[in-house]
């Protein structure tokens, strides 16, 4: 008996979270389900880790270290850090998440790694992994952290990246204190501008909050970073944006903005998905197939673009900046070097889908084939390489493969069965195909030596179909069982093939079967029709049905035995079954399990029989496999395969040899094969294989010699050709419904062939049959020609028909009643809702009133009634107004009211004029508070409300004179009426009538004649209208209205029976007149005629009379229906102008309403800014103390430092001077020597931070080991005296590497201090602006609430606005309110003034004047004085020349004479003086002459000079070039000797300028002392 060393996995495919990682040059990692695989690019080749935890949840690596961490998936999960290649756990981190981590990452520059939480807390930590201690962390740093990337150059900063903004976290240290410090990064507007901060705000305020600032949705959305080798930020956002930014001073830079004119065209539309820094420049990647290389500089620009199968979303460099690794959602890895080669090598293909199943080939080499739910069919190798693959381009739900053959059977959806020849690994193909089922094919099994495949679906049908290549794969039959199916599987003996199936019983109702069904089948000969009948069906079957006492959900035959597992008590359980039956019985036999092993705890599970029936598999929603002997199942071997969060494992399967087993999951996407290490062989193990073999040599041809289908996926584009029975029925009376475009099943083609050979078999007794039944419809057809032509209701439908047909229509007549009552319903409430919002709630409808002979229409105000809380609000302000007054009346500052009403200029409407200010009311002046603007609305509502109830009730009056006006108009028009009938006439009256504005309750009414469609009555509205009949009371009430006006008939009858007798009467004319001629009367007949005459003119002048009087009457009538019509018209005018003027007033009151609304408003969104500054203050100011607490312990921590670092540098140089002193005894020569030796030091690393001290010490002392040499030893020293040396020597060096480490210690401990002083001042800083901002807030409050607006009604004239201006700012413009009197008192009184000052001026001017002109003429005098004094001294004083002294020698004449010769000697001189200019001048023009030819000259040189000009500038920068490389010190030296003489002259030239201006200035003022001090006369004149 064979027995389990271990259980260990083999490899595994797939591609969970879509992270990838470099551990260094040449290997990656990811993670796959609960496993991370290491993958080398190069080799290929594959190495596993599997999760010490419970899951992976994140994965991050530092490939020059070769360090990778990861996440557990459980509560409170830990991290482990672990080193490649050796797989060996440094550490595990416990921290404070609660539930799982979203980020990790680590730094290149130390064994440092960052990791953010997820909820309740958000916390970000920094670890030291080495140590396992949490370096510093910070809470509640955001909830949607997606990525945090630590700076490879500088791990004291970290920046993390949301979906919101950018972050950098600074890291700062202080000895043992180390602190998180965020930066949030200022992020642009989506149209590329930035948005101005809050004058008051700073950014130290916001970073100390927990929830960083969130950004508006009008800002980018940033989707990738990366960092450069100066320490900076690339930022890539959705929306195309490429960011620069500086985490020192946050300054962002828009390095490309895609929505400028000169964007480049393929960045355009570009969404940066990726970024990473390479030697060339910056890759990037977007949602597209497209990769570009970018060079940053001044303006980016594309250098390199690649072209990719997908698009990727992610992008890795790998240490050594050598190869870039692409990977996408779906699976695909690409890696390429952008320096040696332009292609693109597709490292790894995982086609994305999650694993539906995967089963072994009978091969040798344990090939398996896997499918995924995408439709992909994919073979793999032992070492798990990808051998080929297959798109079957369906929806695929079961996987089956062939002992007998290499081929799978694959389930579909649509209900078919494909066949794919699985000979040639890389090129899969679909040889065959065959429809069963309407409905998906949920299970497809072979039998273990592969003479058998049993399908079966959603139903209770079960088809049997031969396995083998060489039959065809044909379908032998099929047979139903009790229920749907759950589990199916086989066991193949020695002649025959049993079959158990789990079915789900009539009283299963929590997911599992109670019922086992098993079977047998023949090894050989099943299709013949011992076994098939002619519809399909299996018919000699034995088999039998058990029952067990729970519910199973999962099944797997032995021999002889079952095992099963059962859900409810989560245990697998064995039953043994009877032997077999001769015929299948209907009762069901109940069996108990034999034995019950504990399960696995998630249920249901799934297991399964090794080919041998020696192991047990079980999987279930753990993700936990279990493998144990059937022979003792207590011994349970397990592994941890799939991940228990993402639904655990699905299915498993077993190699042929049952050492092998694949397991696939439910929703991680991994496929895993795990290896089974016995102890001991099988002998029957060995033949099966053997046996098999034979088998395969056989099929394998056979089917590698069928066609392909087509690669179109005949299975989904296939189209039903023929009839088809709509409905199959089977045996038992079930049937099978497909959808018009499903093919037909091989059940429906079975049953088309039965009914074609039972057409061609009773073709004669059809034929028969038709000819009669054409009869019978011959006879029909008659039949219904005759009903035509009876009545309807001796027509009748059969009872069936009759109710089918009755019942659709009442279900079409309750659709259609239902949705018109829903109509109903909702326009009810809508009209409800109307009503009462509208009508009801309105205390004073709106009504209006027409004119009778103009279109004139005035309206009332509608109303509603005030409240219980409006009138206590009134009465509450009313008596807080008394008291207010009272209480001033006795302070005494009571003002004392005028006789007369206020002027409606001051009180800003013309409700005072017409009578409706309330006495309440606040002066406009006096609102200086928000309490009484509140209570100045109040009142100035009751003013208005007063307005609109005094013109109500106007209103109403005259509408009801409109009504007694009409009554009037219509018993006038009867009287007319009446008159018009006694004279005959024919005429048409006007009579108004009210309309519907006048009307307005009418609209809530609907007359007969409004409705268009024919009206309904229900049973119940007949019944009514047939039990109503007219009352006896209302004969009784029309007999009384007959009475009543009868009786006024007959008494205005009785008045003018007389009239209406005239009017009627008619005199007839005697007889004889008719008769006789005139001649022919006798005189008594003549008499009578003359009587007649005279009575026929007295009637007619009655006639007449009373014709006229009627008249008469008729136009008194008119005369007075129009005076009262136009005297109405007339009110209802004078009623419109005060409709006006209310209208006006109400505008007005509501408009200082509106203006103090506006008040109340404005100083309640002050009030809220200040408390909400208040707020801020006062967490300013917590913060504050919180700041400062720190400062101060700081700064005692650092002055105790402080003196630490005195005493340790004391004594350090203690031991520089205590040398000589150890070494009294050593000659001083050789002290000397020592000396310089004590003093020289080995090169070693330099120190930058304190972490580096223990380093560069062990570095330093190894160093010295070859100091220490004993050659080195000076001559003729003492080795003792040498050993004593080298120890002192060492002491020093520890010393001075102690001062050293102390130094940069307390460097770093004042740095941080000076950072905490810094926030301190800037939280000071920002409490002094708060400050400020809240008492400018309150300034401007107190101002607003003393500046009120106030309402001035001015007449028209009476103020100009300038033609420039019309619309003036009202805040810009401020007014001064006084009374007309004042303006025009002070004007009286500045003219006044004015006329007297103007006096009082001229008279100075006068006095000022005489003034004047005497001392100008006692200057005068004065001068004249000087001059006369002047001229006697000259007189005195005057000497004359030798020419004038012979000149007072000679007489006139000889004078003359002397003069008239000196002036020809003049002319003389004169004469040749112009000749030696003109031959001066002809000297000149030859000059200018010779100047011009040579200008020509020069010209011609220094055209030739410009041609040379640009070679000339060439050698002259080339050789700048190299003076600049070759003596840059000389040239800073003569630059700065040049630039201070510039500066001495340029404050030579400053003190020039000055002294001009200054000497300008004095000579100013010289003139103006002098013109001063000497008036000219034109001054005085104009003085």
């Amino acid at each position: 008996m064979d027995e389990i060393e271990s259980l260990n996995v083999r490899w595994i495919q797939g591609f969970t979270n879509k992270k990838i990682e470099f551990v260094n040059n040449e290997m990656i990692c990811y993670t796959c389900g609960h496993h991370i695989c290491f993958l080398n690019l190069k080799t290929k080749k594959r190495h596993l880790l599997q999760s010490p935890g419970r899951g992976i949840s994140a994965l991050t690596a530092d490939g020059s270290s070769s360090i990778f961490a990861f996440s557990e998936q459980k509560l409170s999960p830990s991290i482990f850090v672990y080193k490649f290649p050796e797989l060996a756990l440094k550490n595990e981190l416990k921290g404070t998440a609660k539930l799982k981590y979203t980020c990790l990452t680590l730094s290149d520059s130390g064994p440092f790694l960052g990791c953010c939480s997820s909820l309740p807390d958000y916390t970000l930590t920094v670890w030291n992994w080495e140590k396992a201690e949490p370096i510093c962390k910070q809470a509640g740093v955001g909830r949607d952290i997606i990525s945090l990337v630590f700076n490879p150059w500088n791990w004291l900063q970290l920046c993390a990246l949301s979906s919101t903004s950018v972050i950098v976290w600074h890291i700062e240290k202080s000895d043992s204190i180390t602190a998180l410090k965020p930066r949030v990064v200022k992020l642009p507007e989506t149209d590329g501008s930035f948005a101005e901060r809050p004058s008051y705000a700073s950014y130290t305020v916001q970073h100390r909050t927990t929830e960083t600032t969130l950004l508006t949705s009008s800002t980018v959305t940033p989707s990738a970073v990366c960092w450069t080798p100066t320490s900076e930020i690339y930022v890539g956002c959705v929306e195309g944006f490429l960011l620069h930014v500086d985490p020192e001073n946050l300054s962002v830079s828009i390095l490309y903005n895609p929505k400028v004119g000169d964007a480049v065209p393929e960045l355009t539309k570009f969404s940066f998905q990726g970024l990473t820094l390479s030697k060339n420049g910056v890759i990037a990647l977007g949602k597209n197939t497209e990769v570009y290389s970018l060079e940053v500089g001044g303006q980016v620009s594309i250098t390199r673009t690649w072209q990719l199968e997908k698009p990727v979303d992610a992008v890795k460099l790998s240490p050594d900046n050598n190869t870039v690794l692409l990977t996408s959602n779906t699976g695909e890895i690409y890696a390429f070097n952008p320096e040696q080669s332009e292609e693109i090598v597709k490292v790894l293909d995982i086609f994305s889908g999650n694993f539906l199943a995967a089963e072994f080939l009978n091969t040798d080499r344990n090939i398996c084939v896997s499918l995924k739910d995408s439709g992909e069919l994919q073979l793999w190798s032992s070492e798990g390489s990808c051998l080929g693959s297959l798109s079957l381009q369906a929806e695929v739900t079961s996987l089956a493969c062939c002992p007998a053959a290499h081929y799978a059977a694959v389930g579909t959806a649509a209900g078919s069965v494909l066949f794919v020849d699985l000979n040639v690994y890389e090129k899969p193909r679909v040889v065959h195909q065959v429809q069963l089922y309407h409905t998906a094919v949920l299970h497809v099994v072979f039998d273990q030596e592969g003479h058998y495949l049993l399908t079966s679906g959603s139903d209770s049908h079960i088809y049997v179909l031969e396995a083998k290549p060489s039959l065809r794969f044909s379908v032998i039959g099929y047979t139903v069982v009790c229920g749907r199916i759950l589990s199916l599987s086989t066991q193949c003996l020695k002649e025959e093939v049993r079959v158990l199936v789990l079915c789900v019983g009539l009283e299963d109702n929590d997911g599992g079967g109670s019922l086992l069904t098993a079977f047998s089948l023949p090894s050989r000969g099943l299709a013949g029709s011992d076994y098939v009948d002619r519809h399909g069906r299996l018919s000699a079957l034995r088999g039998l049905t058990y029952e067990v006492p729970h519910p199973l959900h999962s099944c797997s035959l032995g021999v002889n035995e079952a095992f099963a597992y059962c859900n409810t008590k989560k245990t697998i359980q064995r039953f043994h079954l009877i032997k077999d039956t001769k015929s299948i019985s209907s009762e069901k036999i109940k069996i108990k399990p034999v034995q019950e092993v504990e399960g696995h705890p998630l249920g249901p599970a799934s297991l399964l029989l090794s080919p041998d029936c020696i192991w047990l598999a079980s999987v279930g929603q753990d993700g936990l496999l279990y493998v144990r002997q059937t022979a003792s199942m207590e011994n349970i071997t397990k592994l941890q395969c799939h991940l228990c969060n993402a639904g655990g494992i699905q299915r498993v399967s077993f190699s042929t040899d049952g050492l092998t087993l694949l397991t696939t999951g439910f929703r991680d996407d991994c496929l895993v094969c795990t290896e089974l290490r016995t102890r001991g062989l099988d002998t029957k193990r060995q033949s099966t294989c053997q046996s098999l073999k034979k088998t395969l040599s056989i099929e394998n041809p056979i089917l590698m010699k069928l066609t392909a289908c087509d690669q179109e996926a005949p299975w989904l584009t296939h189209e039903v050709r023929g009839e088809t029975s709509d409905v199959s029925k089977q045996d038992e009376g079930e049937s099978c419904h497909k959808s018009p475009s499903s093919p037909p099943t091989w059940l429906e083609n079975r049953q088309k062939e039965v009914i074609q050979e039972d057409n061609e078999k009773y073709y004669f007794e059809k034929k028969k049959l038709k000819e009669t039944v054409k009869q019978l419809s011959d006879t029909i057809q008659k039949l219904i020609v005759e009903n035509e032509s009876l009545p309807e209701e001796e027509f009748s439908l059969t009872v069936k028909e009759q109710r089918r047909l009755d019942t659709m229509v009442e279900q079409e007549v309750a659709l259609v009643r239902a949705g018109i009552e829903q109509d109903i319903v909702e326009k009810s409430y809508l009209y409800d809702v109307l009503k009462r919002e509208c009508w009801d709630s309105m205390m004073i409808k709106r009504t209006a009133i027409k004119a009778f002979y103009s279109e004139l229409a005035v309206q009332n105000f509608p109303l509603k009634e005030r409240t219980a809380e409006e009138l206590e609000d009134l009465r509450r302000v009313q008596n807080m107004r008394k008291i207010e007054k009272a209480a001033s009346s006795i302070s005494g500052f009571a003002e004392q009211e005028d006789e007369k009403a206020p002027s409606c200029a001051l009180t800003g409407s013309f409700s005072t004029q017409m009578g409706f200010s309330n006495p309440h009311l606040y002066d406009q002046f006096s609102l200086q508070s928000t309490e009484q603007r509140i209570s100045q609305i109040i009142l100035l509502q009751d003013v208005i409300y007063g307005i609109k109830t005094a013109f109500n009730a106007e209103f109403a009056a005259l509408q009801r004179q409109k009504v007694l006006e009409l009554q009037r108009v219509r018993d006038n028009n009867a009287c007319i009426r009446e008159i018009m009938l006694k004279l005959d006439m024919n005429q048409e009256l006007w009579e108004p009538c009210l309309t519907d504005a006048e009307q307005p309750e009418n609209v809530l009414t609907v007359d007969d004649s409004e409705i268009k469609a024919e009206m309904f009555f229900t049973p119940e509205n007949k019944e009514e209208e047939e039990r109503w009949t007219p009352g006896e009371g209302n004969h009784s009430e029309e007999q009384v209205d007959d009475g009543r006006k009868q009786a006024i008939d007959e008494i205005i009858g009785v008045f003018e029976v007389k009239q209406v007798d005239i009017l009627k009467t008619e005199i007839l004319p005697p007889e004889f007149v008719l008769t006789k001629a005139d001649a022919q009367l006798s005189e008594e007949e003549k008499k009578a005629y003359e009587e007649y005459e005279k009575n026929l003119k007295d009637l007619n002048q009655k006639k007449e009379k009373y014709r006229n009087s009627l008249e008469s009457e008729m136009r008194k009538l008119m005369k007075s229906t129009k005076d009262g019509t136009e005297g109405f018209d007339e009110a209802l005018f004078k009623l419109l102008k005060k409709k006006v003027k209310c209208t006006i007033a109400i505008n007005q009151e509501e408009l200082k309403i509106t203006y103090l609304v506006d008040s109340v408003l404005e100083d309640e969104d002050m009030r809220n800014r200040e408390l909400q500054l208040k707020s801020k203050l006062e967490e300013i100011l917590a913060q504050k103390v919180g700041t400062g607490e720190e400062v101060k312990t700081h700064q005692d921590e650092v002055q105790r430092f402080q003196e630490m670092y005195d005493s340790i540098v004391a004594e350090d140089k203690e031991l520089d001077k205590n040398f000589r002193k150890d070494f009294l005894n050593v000659p001083n020569t050789l002290v000397d020597q020592l000396y310089k030796l004590f003093k020289r030091r080995p090169r070693g690393q330099k120190i930058k931070t304190p972490s580096q001290t223990p380093d560069a010490l062990n570095q330093i002392l190894k160093a010295m080991d070859e100091l220490d040499d004993p050659d080195k030893m000076p001559f003729s020293l003492n080795p003792s005296v040498w050993q004593k040396f080298c120890l002192v020597r060492r002491s020093k060096i520890e010393s001075e590497q102690k001062v050293i480490t102390h130094a940069l210690t307390l460097a770093e401990m004042q740095a941080f201090l000076q950072r905490r002083r810094d926030e301190d001042n800037a939280f000071q800083e920002e409490i002094n602006n708060l400050s400020e901002a809240i008492e400018n807030l309150r300034r401007k409050r107190n101002c607003h609430l003393m500046d009120s607006t106030v309402q001035i009604i001015l007449k028209q004239g009476q103020v100009e606005p300038p033609t420039t201006e019309l619309t003036a700012d009202p805040a810009d413009t401020h007014l001064l309110l006084y009374h007309k009197n004042k303006p025009e008192n002070l004007r009286r009184i500045i003219r006044t003034l004015a006329e007297q000052k103007i006096a009082v001026m001229e008279q100075r001017k006068g006095v000022h004047k005489r003034i004047i002109q005497l001392e100008w003429e006692h200057k005068v005098v004065k001068k004249k004085i000087e001059d006369v004094s002047d001229k006697s001294r000259d007189v005195k004083m005057l000497r004359l020349t030798e020419e004038q002294q012979d000149m007072t020698r000679y007489s006139k004449s000889e004078q003359g004479t002397r003069i008239a010769q000196k002036a020809s000697m003049l002319e003389k001189n004169m004469a040749s003086m112009t000749e030696a200019q003109q031959q001066s001048i002809r000297q000149c023009t030859k000059e200018i002459k010779q100047i011009s030819k040579q200008t020509d000259v020069k010209n011609k040189e220094t055209s030739t000079l410009e041609l040379k000009l640009p070679d000339i500038r060439v050698d002259v920068a080339q050789l700048r070039h190299v003076c600049e490389a070759a003596g840059p010190e000389h040239e800073r030296a003569k630059a700065k000797e040049r630039h201070l003489e510039l500066a001495v002259k340029s404050n030579l030239k400053a003190l020039v300028k000055a002294q001009a201006e200054e000497l300008t200035a004095l000579f100013a003022e010289v003139e103006r002392l002098t013109k001063k001090n000497f008036t000219s006369v034109y001054q005085l004149k104009y003085s």
